[in-house]
C-alpha cells in the first residue's frame, strides 16, 4: 500500500499564492504518476495538474496552466502544488493521488491521501 498525507491548506485572499505538500510512504516504488485533483461542492473532483514519477512529463489543466506548478522531490517522496494568483474559484478541497501507470484519468488513480481544504476569498 502507499500512503499520502497532504499539508498546506488555508485561506488565502485573491491573487495570494499557495504551496500544497504531498509526503509519499509506503510502497513507493510502484508509483508512476502522482497528481493533484481538488473538488468543489456540489461538483465533480476534477484533474488539476500531474507529474511522471521517473521524467518530466507534466499536465495541467486548462484553468490552472500558467498559475500553479507541480513539482516532486523524488529523494523526500514528496509532491508540491505551487499555486500562484489564486482565485475564489480555486476554492475545494485539493486531493493527492498517486497511480500506477501515468494517466489522466481520475478512476485510475489507486491512492488517496485525505485532502486538505483551500479556500479564496475575494
Amino acid at each position: 500500500q502507499v500512503q499520502l498525507v497532504e499539508s498546506g491548506g488555508g485561506l488565502v485572499q485573491a491573487g495570494d499564492s499557495l504551496r500544497l505538500s504531498c509526503a509519499a510512504s509506503g510502497r513507493t516504488f510502484v508509483i508512476a504518476a502522482m497528481a493533484w485533483f481538488r473538488q468543489a461542492p456540489g461538483k465533480e473532483k476534477d484533474l488539476v495538474a500531474t507529474i511522471r514519477a521517473s521524467a518530466s512529463n507534466t499536465y495541467y489543466s486548462d484553468s490552472v496552466r500558467g498559475r500553479f506548478t507541480i513539482s516532486r522531490d523524488n529523494a523526500k517522496n514528496t509532491v508540491y502544488l505551487q499555486m500562484n494568483s489564486l482565485k475564489p474559484e480555486d476554492t475545494a478541497v485539493y486531493y493527492c493521488a498517486a497511480a500506477r501507470l501515468w494517466t489522466l484519468t481520475v478512476h485510475q488513480y489507486n491512492y488517496w491521501g485525505q485532502g486538505t481544504q483551500v479556500t479564496v476569498s475575494s
